[in-house]
């Protein structure tokens, strides 16, 4: 081999190699680029506000609600006194068959 084929191979080696060194040097330069950054932040959950939401159930109530709610607790009412009439009942009807039993 002459000297001018080693010097060429020698060349394009060299070649090769710059590119190579050219490529790690990027890489490593996004790399430190990268890490001064602080990372993406999420935006922050907004605080909880009760003052919110006694004002939409105000509105939800007085929309029409107040009738619906006014329904909801007479019938709750309603089915209380019967349940209260019917344990009254069997109370009394077992208390005076008690006193029956006891009088004999």
């Amino acid at each position: 081999m002459s000297d001018i084929e080693k010097a060429a191979r020698d060349a394009v080696e060299a070649a090769d190699n710059t590119e190579l060194v050219r490529t790690i040097a990027a890489i490593l330069a996004v790399q430190k680029a990268t890490e001064g950054q602080a990372p993406a932040q999420q935006p922050a959950r907004p605080e909880f506000d009760a003052r919110k939401w006694l004002v939409i159930g105000g509105l939800a109530i007085a929309g029409g609600g107040v009738a619906c709610f006014l329904a909801m607790a007479l019938a709750f009412l309603a089915v209380g006194v019967a349940i209260g009439g019917t344990c009254a009942t069997v109370c009394l009807l077992v208390l005076r068959s008690m006193w029956r039993d006891y009088r004999k």
